[in-house]
């Protein structure tokens, strides 16, 4: 496993701001899900349209082992996601 580079998080972090001053509503959105929606069993839906129209769109069912690595993207990114 590589080490985490530091300076990449902080890249991360500025890039992650700036997401959130264009989409001021899908930092709540996370928030909430993450608040009271995300369990085992949970089935996580995610619909794509491209640009030129190509649609694309995939769902997958959370498992117990999913949910190790949900939890510690909970913690890494905090209450305020």
């Amino acid at each position: 496993m590589n080490p985490i580079n530091p300076m990449k998080l902080l890249q991360l972090k500025a890039s992650w701001e700036q997401f959130k001053m264009r989409h001021p509503k899908f930092p709540p959105f996370l928030a909430a899900t993450a608040r009271s929606g995300i369990a085992e069993g949970t089935l996580l839906e995610i619909s794509v349209t491209t640009a030129d129209g190509r649609k694309f769109s995939s769902n997958l069912r959370l498992t117990a082992e999913d949910m190790q690595l949900v939890n510690e993207l909970k913690e890494m990114m905090g209450t305020g996601v």
